[in-house]
C-alpha cells in the first residue's frame, strides 16, 4: 500500500532534531508523498526553510500561503513572495488559506480580503488551494459560492474537516476534496464519523496536520506523518473498506487535489 499525507508542517522547529528519521519512518509505512505547508506571513516565516526541505526530500510538494490567523501580517511583499514561490516547480498548491474566527486575532474583514487575494493567486497560477476554515463556515461558503458563480473558484482540499456530513456536502457540491485527520480517532468525534463514512470515495483525503493533533493512541505526543497509519486504519474501520483499494483511491485523490 502507498499513502499520501496531504498536510504537514515540516519546517516547524519541533522537527529539527530528528527530521531525517521522521522521513525514514514515513517511507517505512509506505508514505510516498506529502504536502509541506509553509507561511511567509508567520511571525517566524518558514518558507525558505520549507523549500530547502522539499528540495532535499523530494517526496514533499510545497504549499504556500498566509494562514488566516496571520492575515494581519499580509502585505504586498507577502503576496510577491507567494507568487514567486507559486512559480517554482516544487510548489503545487496555495495553502493553507481561509478564515479562522476562533480567537479573532485578525479582524474578520481583513481575513476575508486576504482570503480573496489567495484565491486570486490560485486562479492566476491554475493551482489548487488548501482551505483552513474554523468557526467561519458561513462567511467562507458565501465567498466560495460567489466565486463559483463567477467561474473564479480554484479546485482543492478542505483541510482538517471536523464537522457534520450536512456541512461537508456544501463543500463537495463546490467541487472540493475533503481531508480528515487525527480527530476521527478521538472518542468524542461524534458527527465527523458520519462524514467519514459518507464521503464519496473519490473525494476522500487524509492528513496528519503534523505536528498538531496526534491521533489515538499517540495523543499528547508530537504528531508526525508516520502516524497517518492510525488515521487510515480508523477510516478503513468506519467505512468497512478493503484496505488496499481504499489506500490506493485516497492516494490518487490526493495526487489529483495537490497538483
Amino acid at each position: 500500500m502507498r499513502f499520501f499525507d496531504s498536510h504537514v508542517h515540516p519546517a516547524f522547529q519541533i522537527f529539527d532534531p530528528d527530521f531525517p528519521q521522521i522521513v525514514s519512518k514515513m517511507k517505512e509505512i509506505g508514505i510516498t508523498d506529502a504536502v509541506a505547508i509553509c507561511d511567509p506571513g508567520d511571525e517566524e516565516p518558514d518558507h525558505e526553510k520549507a523549500i530547502g526541505l522539499v528540495r532535499q526530500y523530494p517526496l514533499f510538494r510545497l504549499a504556500i500561503a498566509c494562514h488566516p490567523q496571520n492575515a494581519y501580517n499580509f502585505t504586498d511583499e507577502t503576496e510577491a513572495v507567494i507568487r514567486r514561490y507559486a512559480a517554482l516547480p516544487e510548489c503545487t498548491s496555495i495553502g493553507e488559506t481561509g478564515l479562522d474566527y476562533f480567537d479573532n486575532r485578525t479582524p474578520k474583514d481583513v481575513q476575508k480580503a486576504i482570503f480573496e487575494r489567495h484565491l486570486d493567486i490560485a486562479c492566476d497560477y491554475d493551482m489548487p488551494v488548501q482551505l483552513h476554515i474554523r468557526n467561519a463556515h458561513g462567511d467562507a461558503i458565501d465567498i466560495l459560492r460567489a466565486r463559483y458563480r463567477q467561474g473564479r473558484l480554484p479546485r482543492g482540499i478542505l483541510h482538517c474537516f471536523t464537522r457534520s456530513w450536512e456541512l461537508e456536502k456544501v463543500y463537495l457540491d463546490l467541487g472540493f476534496y475533503v481531508a480528515f485527520g487525527g480527530v476521527i480517532t478521538f472518542k468524542n468525534a461524534n458527527k465527523v464519523l458520519e462524514a467519514v463514512q459518507k464521503t464519496p470515495v473519490d473525494r476522500l483525503v487524509l492528513e496528519t496536520d503534523s505536528p498538531h493533533m496526534a491521533p489515538e493512541p499517540m495523543t499528547g505526543q508530537r504528531n508526525e506523518p508516520a502516524f497517518l497509519k492510525y488515521i487510515f486504519d480508523k477510516c478503513v474501520e468506519l467505512r468497512n473498506a478493503d484496505p488496499e483499494a481504499l489506500a490506493e483511491q485516497i492516494w490518487l485523490n490526493t495526487d489529483r487535489a495537490t497538483r
